[in-house]
């Protein structure tokens, strides 16, 4: 016995060190994020955010589709904020928060691990419960019922013995312990990615052309994969990536840019096993398995890094996995992809590259925004990450305090806006907004077509009317006000889509006008020379 007490006091210690503290870097403008360009408010570093200064965080979540963030603390309650236009805060209301605040509905359990969806979270107990929050209109909640549409605080879902969970933007997966159901899926089945073998389309009326997905609010085990034991999973927009406990790798979903890593674009309605995964290059037990919008990565045999899909924004799509060379010999331990980039927790170092434009790649002012290739997010060197979680335009990154608190002293704090604040300003805009609705929707679709890089590129639609409300809150009164200055309606649609055009033509006042506002949106070649 008194050879086992040490022992025990040993792992009790590391419990008590594995939570540390959170930092952020990304985009900040809840409400505007990925619907407009020149937003406000970045944080280009990793920055410390003060209701969560001294706090022990060992888990982060969001979602290569989320504008909002889920952070627990080694205690297990669950802190949440960002986006709330659905209610995936879980605070009973839809009120945007700055600030991470904790979800009141949960004080009764021990949350030990989150998924968080385009508009809906999903959490996870220590007693094997799940509860979820947020957008159910696909049934994604997993409820057993879609008739409520948003549950703006915390409800059951319908799974037993839940070991993890994770989500992609409208469907939700779970590991259970349950033999012969070891992963369970729900909410939208539109390309597959529940994994049941089929898409649920049906035409919405006899006489109508327009196709629909019939919602799966009911958790369903994924009947190919019964015989299998699935230990890890991950989930990008609309494909699923899972490991078993031999280590082979399976895909399902959504198979554009060759996400999928089966060597064509075809969608998967059922798990298929990755080639190349097999034999001798199975994954091993501390395998490292994350999904973007676009790409799906893990780590194999020695802890080499492959990524599959769309890595770039130029060049050829990676049909199959194929080893990521700028990170082999490095020791991974995490990583999350988010709407086009990558963060990783290595060694001592914190690792970052992929295409950005509100600073979430962590490089600081005197960085460059976006990144090809990895690179060491310099002001984390020396630091021991544990947790790690990229969303559509912000990261988050969980260091142990262990030997750096002086180095988080020099860190910047971010104080947010109080609730009641962040609120004020759609209020007091709804008559804007009622004005300005006409001349918005031709605007905001093409807005969409280019801000939204996953929306355009598996041609879904948000379903979101809150993003036509945004949409029209911010901006679009200006447009309608060119719109009657120049008296033509028509044209002001088509100049404002052809930024070709605009300056150029008869000298019209209006269009050079406009050619000088449009100036700053091509963000894309701002920071291009700072490269070398």
């Amino acid at each position: 016995m008194a050879a086992v007490e040490p022992e025990k006091k040993v792992e009790e210690e590391e419990q008590a060190v594995k939570g540390g503290e959170l930092l952020f870097c990304g985009a900040t403008a809840w409400d505007a994020v990925g619907r407009r360009k020149g937003l406000e408010g970045n944080l280009i570093s990793p920055t410390r955010l003060r209701p969560l200064i001294g706090i022990n965080i060992s888990f982060v979540a969001s979602g290569c589709t989320s504008c909002h963030c889920v952070a627990l603390d080694v205690d297990g309650r669950c802190y949440t904020w960002g986006r709330n236009e659905k209610g995936q805060l879980g605070h009973g209301d839809k009120i945007q928060r700055d600030r991470p605040t904790v979800v009141s509905g949960l004080s009764k359990h021990k949350v030990i691990t989150a998924g968080a969806g385009r508009s809906h979270t999903v959490v996870v107990t220590e007693d094997g419960d799940s509860l979820g929050f947020g957008w159910n209109k696909h049934g994604q909640l997993g409820t057993g019922s879609a008739k409520n549409e948003v549950e703006l605080s915390p409800v059951r879902c319908h799974v037993s013995d839940v070991s993890n969970t994770a989500c992609g933007a409208d469907f939700t997966v779970w590991l259970t312990s349950v033999e012969g159901a070891s992963i369970v899926t729900a909410g939208l089945p539109q390309y597959g990615q529940l994994g049941h073998g089929t898409d649920n389309e049906y035409n919405t009326k006899d006489s109508s052309v327009r196709l629909a997905y019939e919602a799966q609010p009911r958790p369903r085990a994924v009947a190919s994969l019964a015989g299998e034991t699935i230990v890890k999973v991950a989930c990008g927009t609309n494909h699923t990536v899972a490991v078993d406990k031999n280590g082979y790798v399976y895909t399902w979903g959504f198979g554009g840019y060759g996400r999928l890593g089966h060597r064509e674009q075809k969608d998967e309605w059922v798990p298929r096993r990755v080639d190349v995964f097999t034999r001798h290059n199975v994954l091993p037990p501390d395998a490292v398995v994350s999904a973007g919008s676009v790409n799906s990565a893990c780590t194999a045999g020695g802890g080499q890094l492959y990524m599959w899909g769309k890595i770039k924004n130029t060049g050829d799509d990676w049909m199959y996995p194929k080893p990521l060379m700028d990170l082999s010999g490095w020791h991974l331990r995490c990583m999350d992809s988010g709407g086009m980039h990558h963060f990783v927790g290595a060694d001592r170092s914190c690792i970052s590259w992929g295409h950005a434009q509100s600073g979430e790649l962590g490089y600081g002012p005197e960085g460059q925004k976006s990144s090809a290739v990895p690179k060491k997010v310099d002001i984390l060197e020396g630091m021991h990450v544990i947790s790690v979680a990229s969303g559509f335009a912000h990261s988050m990154v969980v260091v142990d305090r262990t030997n750096v608190d002086d180095r988080l002293e020099q860190l910047d704090v971010y104080d947010g806006k109080a609730s009641f604040e962040a609120n004020e300003e759609p209020q007091n805009n709804t008559l804007a907004l009622k004005k300005a609705k006409k001349g918005a929707e031709n605007s905001k679709k093409r807005k969409n077509s280019k801000d939204l890089p996953e929306s355009e590129e598996d041609g879904e639609s948000s379903d979101d009317a809150s993003d036509e409300d945004e949409g029209k809150l911010n901006g679009q009164a200006e447009n309608k006000r060119k719109q009657n200055a120049r008296g033509r309606g028509k044209s002001i649609g088509k100049s404002s889509g052809d930024k070709k055009g605009s300056g150029r033509g008869r000298g019209r006042p209006s269009s050079a006008k406009k050619s000088s506002e449009s100036t700053p949106a091509k963000s894309g070649k701002r920071g291009r020379p700072r490269k070398s």
